[in-house]
């Protein structure tokens, strides 16, 4: 009897879902991206209601401060204004209203006519904004105050990516009843799933429920389970007193669900949860959430474990900014790396190093890519000076010291809330490379890690809490084993003490191959090609290769162009070399040069494309012979929005030449088109002497565009960033740098060659007759000077090189002794080198090498 009112009820249920879908008194949302007015630089008085904006740019969102952006390694810091009218009815001023984004860089003032609503620090993670005491009936405005100056009590304080601002994620008006769901408010688990060996499992479902009223109330809590088919598998309801201006977790757990298809990469199965909150009859809320039915587990000694079956994944590093937008991409760009990474043959992605947007972990769930989710406590080497990107990962002054570990706890605990039910995310990081940091604050590092590993395991006892980029320091300071998963950078593949480390072990980074594209057909696998290394260890849960995609690096090209895809999101050879190993699909015939005779333009998709900031389209335009040949050769280019909306980041138009940041190269050149109007695009491909190619687009869920009557796009001339006068001094490289040597002695690991500390020192195994150690910058410098320190009592006879490919060496000094401990050279010339190289070719011969200390003076080189 009981089975028979449960579907009774279930059927009664699903009419009312659909009834649901057609209610405006329940919950509404509403896409905010269209119609803003932008200013760069900083406007008092622009949070007023009766500013007047009318001589600013109109912009859609997603934007950023730096459209159009090509890979630059400077860009614009301090100040940005964004306003927005919306207009509230009667009806609107008994409903709570709220504005929930996706992410601003990095700190945001919200107004809303004139009143600060909300600030928000951290640039990776979505916030929400409850505006209900600042509305009015009719027009309001909304005024964004955005600020991505480096902060020293926010994370991060350093980094080798850009840090351009603006509010380059979506951002929705949100209105709902004043009893309702809270942000992110429920959390699906399947608790029963594993000991079921995934045969069956419960759901369980915690749900906040926020009352803003005056009033003590009882409220239902109605859930819903759906398979991928949205056919109600199970469900459960609970009653509860939620009290006046307070919040209330309704807990809630269904009966065991037979025959659950399971989430996995090769199979990504997705059901869902539909919470609807009532009181009485009356429906007041309801959300969906997706979620999957998987399990992890992790070992020290046999590795991953995804389902009760051994899987060794194979990642790759994900940036998330891309060609001319910048951080500012769509959904769909997002949607689009995901799919170029899958098709690769990978099954893994880390969000280096911050949290990525929400529709990224969504792409992840649906493509089936598990993703390690990471926070933004990272660092990189460079001058530890306060008020650039690569000061100290911790603070050094003591009165940013409790505003920072706030701000870092409070950017974990909103990416967990936010990406906590999608079933890609296996693991929480809660850094990257944080020892490249003032020494001094070393014990403050690891104390704050232990905090945000408790905190991890405190908010989602369901994951495990990795501490990524963990391969320095060694010896006690070590911090690999504060987390449940270690996470290895670069040579941390291969030091000795991280052979085995005695937890669950990961190399999160490997490769760095830097390339144009087309490049060579060949793996990245940098040190993990010794020993066949990349093969894995049976140990071992998974790898990462750095990196998946070019990305904007303030370190400049050679930090820029490691990627295996370049940053238009064309493939580079070394993509279709993982594909073939990976995914066992042959390469295609490489383009060969030629007689250009045409043009071909291609695009991702041609109709239902829509017009809110969510999506956009991918044009390829490829050089053609007369026989529709693919050629190398490549011409100027233009692409230009003939008739019908649309825009390209530097506006109507954007030409691709070979020698400019708006690269053609390889016969290919590609960018992504949006709009923010409806209506039949038609875009050119054009080149001097060839015959041009034109494509058609569809674009969809916006307002008719009407030629001479709409906002029109504003031409955006794409200009290298200049910053104002910048100090120009030597830096010193070396220090917690990667290391690479022939061999190492027991207790002398390479690592021991650049750790600080003159008594620590690398020495090579005694049966090594050609030993060498590789000091490796991680970017490409102007070399002044370069210092080594001995230990005491070492006949030092050497040779020392430079290399900017890890491949091609040039000598620098060779036939050296060194006097006592300590060597120096200057040299009359500044050469570039990312690679500086110790050989030691006497070794045998009465000669004891050994390295206590690498130090490289210089600057870095843009390009």
């Amino acid at each position: 009897m009981k089975q028979v009112v449960w579907i009774c009820w279930c059927w009664l249920s699903c009419i009312t879902l659909g009834v649901q879908a057609k209610k405006t008194d329940n919950r509404e949302v509403v896409n905010l991206n269209r119609e803003w007015t932008y200013q760069r630089g900083d406007y008092p008085g622009a949070e007023q209601a009766d500013y007047d904006d009318s001589g600013w740019e109109h912009v859609g969102l997603p934007h950023s401060f730096s459209i159009p952006y090509f890979m630059w390694k400077d860009f614009y810091t301090g100040y940005g204004w964004y306003r927005k009218t919306i207009v509230l009815d009667k009806a609107d001023l008994k409903r709570e209203i709220f504005l929930e984004f996706d992410g601003v860089f990095q700190v945001a003032e919200v107004y809303m006519n004139g009143r600060l609503a909300a600030t928000h620090k951290g640039g990776y993670t979505g916030f929400n904004v409850r505006l209900t005491p600042y509305m009015r009936k009719g027009e309001n405005q909304i005024a964004v105050r955005v600020d991505n100056s480096w902060r020293g009590d926010v994370a991060p304080r350093g980094g080798e990516h850009v840090f351009s601002g603006g509010i380059y994620r979506n951002v929705r008006l949100v209105k709902k009843n004043p009893v309702h769901i809270d942000w992110y408010g429920t959390f699906v688990t399947t608790p029963t799933l594993a000991a079921h060996k995934g045969r069956s499992s419960s759901v369980r479902v915690q749900t906040d429920v926020r009352n803003l009223t005056d009033q003590v109330g009882t409220y239902e809590l109605q859930i819903q389970v759906l398979d991928e088919n949205r056919r109600v598998v199970s469900g459960q309801r609970a009653v509860r007193r939620v009290e006046a201006q307070s919040m209330a977790r309704f807990d809630l757990s269904t009966d065991e669900i037979e025959g659950v298809a399971l989430w996995h990469p090769s199979h990504p199965h997705l059901y869902s949860v539909v919470c609807s909150l009532y009181k009485g009859r009356k429906l007041l809320d309801s959300e969906e959430v997706a979620f999957g039915f998987r399990w992890f587990e992790w070992t020290a000694d046999k590795g991953f474990f995804l389902n009760g079956e051994h899987f060794f994944f194979r990642g790759a590093n994900v940036h998330q900014d891309q060609a001319g937008w910048g951080d500012a991409v769509t959904e769909e760009a997002m949607r689009r790396d995901v799919r170029m990474m899958k098709e690769a043959g990978f099954d893994m992605i880390r969000g280096s190093h911050y949290p990525h947007a929400l529709a990224f972990a969504e792409a992840c769930d649906r493509e089936g890519m598990l993703f390690w989710s990471e926070t933004p406590f990272w660092g990189t080497a460079g001058p530890k000076k306060d008020g650039s990107w690569t000061a100290s990962a911790y603070p050094v002054k003591e009165s940013d010291v409790a505003g920072f570990e706030s701000n870092v706890l409070a950017q974990l605990e909103e990416m967990i809330r936010i990406h906590r039910n999608h079933p890609s995310v296996f693991v929480w990081s809660v850094s990257n490379e944080p020892f490249f940091t003032d020494g001094k604050t070393i014990p403050a590092v690891k104390a704050l890690l232990k905090k945000m590993v408790d905190t991890v395991h405190r908010l989602d006892p369901t994951r495990m809490a990795a501490v990524g980029g963990a391969q320095r320091p060694l010896g006690d300071d070590r911090i690999d084993k504060i987390g449940d998963v270690a996470g290895y950078n670069g040579d941390g593949a291969n030091i000795v003490d991280f052979q085995r480390p005695g937890i669950p072990s990961v190399v999160t980074e490997y490769g760095s191959t830097l390339a144009e594209r087309p490049g060579k057909y060949m793996a990245g696998w940098g040190d993990l090609a010794r020993d066949e290394g990349w093969k894995g260890r049976e140990w071992r849960s998974g790898q990462a290769i750095w990196c998946g995609f070019d990305h904007g690096s303030i370190f400049g090209e050679s930090m820029a162009r490691l990627g295996i895809v370049d940053y238009f999101r064309l493939p580079k050879r070394s993509w279709y070399w993982y594909r073939n190993e990976y995914g066992h699909r042959l390469p295609p015939s490489w383009p060969q040069e030629g007689v250009s005779a045409r043009l071909r333009l291609e695009a991702s998709k041609t109709g239902g494309i829509l017009a809110d900031g969510t999506d956009d389209v991918q044009l390829v335009l490829t050089v053609l012979d007369k026989e529709d040949r693919e050629l190398s050769n490549s011409p100027d280019v233009t692409l230009s929005v003939i008739s019908g909306p649309g825009e390209f980041p530097t506006g109507r138009s954007i030409t691709f030449s070979a020698d400019s940041d708006i690269r053609i190269a390889d016969g290919k050149a590609a960018m992504a088109l949006r709009s923010y109007y409806a209506g039949r695009t038609v875009v050119e491909a054009s080149s001097s002497g060839l015959e041009s190619a034109r494509v058609q687009l569809e674009f969809t869920g916006a307002p008719e565009y009407e030629e001479g009557k709409s906002v029109q796009v504003l031409s955006r001339p794409y200009v290298r960033f200049t910053p104002g006068h910048v100090e120009s001094v030597l830096q010193v490289y070396g220090p917690d740098s990667p290391t690479f040597a022939s061999s190492s002695s027991e207790g002398h690991s390479p690592g021991f060659a650049a750790d600080g500390d003159r008594k620590t020192y690398w020495k090579p195994a005694e049966s090594d007759a050609s030993p060498y150690l590789t000091l490796d910058m991680e970017r490409t410098l102007e070399v002044h000077s370069v210092k080594a320190q001995f230990p005491p009592e070492t006949r030092q006879g050497f040779n020392v090189e430079f290399s900017v490919d890890n491949v091609e060496w040039v000598l620098v000094s060779d036939g050296v002794v060194a006097e006592g401990t300590s060597w120096e050279k200057t040299l009359a010339h500044p050469q570039k080198a990312r690679f500086v190289r110790f050989s030691f070719p006497s070794e045998g011969n009465g000669q004891r090498s050994a390295v206590a200390e690498i130090e490289v003076h210089g600057k870095v080189d843009a390009r």
